[in-house]
């Protein structure tokens, strides 16, 4: 088998509409009937509706959680989304718990994905939020959509797993992503949690 990978020569925003219509034409060929979709601030889920309009594709929009970064997804959009047979979901941002759990594993996944592009770490995400709400089967196979800050530059075939099931998530096919993928160093790790001292008896 062979497929084209489109790669960006640099990520960002003025990559979205291509990633677009490459995600629309790759669920096309598919057979796909569904768009898992990053979308913060609620541009690119407004140009994917326009671009996607009477394809017959649902999209599942996944902003970020309530209270990130102080960005909030408009409320007139999601109705407006609604209204044409598609969901936004906000739920909880599974690469951002470690300070609720005390543990680095969230950390150390995202900034491995983030290897391969810091789009590629959003769509991993996305799907695990998208299934854990029940937006997406667990097996289904779908279209990922997500980018490096704002609009789109990565989009994969993906095989959808709940969160607790990471081992059931497969990445099928790279359609596009960013050639350029350095955007300086990875987050820091938060320090190691150190078990309190044992009392003398």
């Amino acid at each position: 088998m062979e497929e084209k990978i489109v790669y960006h020569e640099e990520p960002g925003t003025k990559n979205t509409e291509t990633t677009l219509k490459l995600a629309i034409e790759r669920a096309r060929a598919r057979g796909i009937k569904k768009i898992v979709l990053a979308s913060t601030r609620g541009e690119t889920a407004r140009l994917a509706a326009k671009l996607w309009d009477k394809s017959g594709i649902k999209i599942v929009v996944v902003p970020h959680q309530f209270g990130f970064s102080g960005m909030k997804f408009p409320p007139e959009l999601i109705t407006e989304l609604e209204k044409q047979g598609h969901t936004v979901h906000f739920g909880t941002m599974l690469f951002h718990t470690e300070h609720l759990y005390g543990m680095n594993t969230p950390m150390v996944m995202a900034n491995l994905l983030r290897t391969f592009c810091q789009g590629m770490k959003v769509c991993v995400e996305i799907i695990f939020m998208a299934t854990d709400g029940g937006h997406v089967d667990v097996g289904e196979q779908v279209v990922v959509v997500a980018g490096s800050g704002r609009g789109a530059d990565t989009a994969v075939v993906a095989i959808a797993a709940p969160s607790t099931r990471l081992g059931e998530l497969h990445i099928m096919e790279i359609i596009c992503k960013p050639l350029q993928t350095k955007q300086g160093p990875p987050p820091p790790m938060p320090p190691p949690q150190m078990p309190p001292p044992e009392k003398k008896p």
